[in-house]
């Protein structure tokens, strides 16, 4: 047999996962999906009341979806084959691409330069906590969905 497509590490066994191509290209391709989305849903929701709204909407329902996905995952068994697969390409590549902390950062820094400290704060740390929520609101929902289906005796 070969050894597993990924960069060369002669001697050394094989690749780890984030020097594999298929990786590599996986994270890539769902990254340029996630990123191509963020920036269109910015270019079509202007800030309201000079906050940027939409940007604290895609980290929040990011954060959420993340959750989901990687319970979902997670109570499914091993992260190999397909699943590593789709993990690579929806969770760290569509996902990762989608939310966006330079985003937050940047609108942040807007804020304070537009002399609203306040809101600056106030924006930055309920994008962490609402996020953070949301992450555990998608645990959750994982959680409770693959409960049901156990109830009704499937995988």
């Amino acid at each position: 047999m070969g050894r597993p497509a990924g960069l060369v590490r002669e001697g050394r066994g094989p690749a780890p996962l984030h020097l594999r191509w298929r990786s590599i290209l996986l994270v890539f391709a769902g990254g340029s999906i996630g990123a191509a989305t963020r920036y269109l849903l910015t270019l079509s929701v202007p800030p309201v009341g000079g906050v940027p709204l939409v940007t604290f909407l895609i980290n929040v329902t990011g954060a959420f979806v993340l959750g989901w996905l990687l319970q979902t995952f997670a109570l499914r068994g091993p992260d190999e084959g397909g699943r590593r697969d789709l993990r690579l390409f929806v969770g760290t590549g569509i996902l990762g691409g989608y939310t966006t902390y330079s985003s937050l950062a940047v609108d942040t820094d807007g804020l304070i330069a537009a002399q609203s400290v306040g809101l600056s704060i106030l924006y930055a740390v309920a994008t962490i906590v609402v996020g953070a929520a949301a992450s555990v609101a998608g645990i959750a929902l994982a959680s409770a969905i693959a409960r049901r289906q156990a109830g009704r005796g499937k995988p």
